[in-house]
């Protein structure tokens, strides 16, 4: 893809509003919301997220995936964030994720999740498939 491919293709999300869905494990100790892409008449596009810790523990760190699928459901691209540091009990925190994969297209669809979280002073990581729980809910008749 060149750069005039790219430019174009940001501004086509721009007017679009390109949208973010986010899938959660039943489970999961941390929740997100209010995803959004934000940079969206340059590149890269830029997430910002809100996450929750759902528990009554202390996390010291999370995972947040970004699943791209085209327009035919078929998923294209996974990128993985590092690691998210301390999310304190019951408490939430804004963060921006760096969308760098090559060739979001606005006729793609985002997915964004938690697929791993560590709590302060454990070596137990909560962990979840998250690809299978994106691609079954990509698939699902209301997307």
């Amino acid at each position: 893809m060149t750069i005039a491919e790219v430019f174009l293709a940001a501004a086509a999300a721009a007017a679009t509003g390109m949208p973010v869905a986010v899938v959660h494990a039943p489970n999961s100790p941390v929740q997100l919301e209010q995803g959004k892409i934000l940079n969206t008449d340059a590149s890269p596009l830029v997430l910002l997220y809100a996450a929750t810790n759902r528990t009554d523990q202390a996390l010291e760190q999370f995972t947040v995936t970004v699943f791209v699928f085209d327009k035919e459901k078929r998923l294209k691209a996974r990128q993985v964030a590092p690691g998210r540091r301390t999310l304190e009990a019951r408490s939430t925190k804004f963060s921006a994720m760096v969308l760098d994969v090559d060739g979001i297209e606005p006729t793609d669809s985002l997915m964004v999740g938690v697929d791993q979280a560590q709590r302060v002073d454990s070596d137990e990581w909560w962990r979840v498939d998250l690809r299978s729980l994106a691609e079954t809910a990509i698939k699902s008749p209301q997307r």
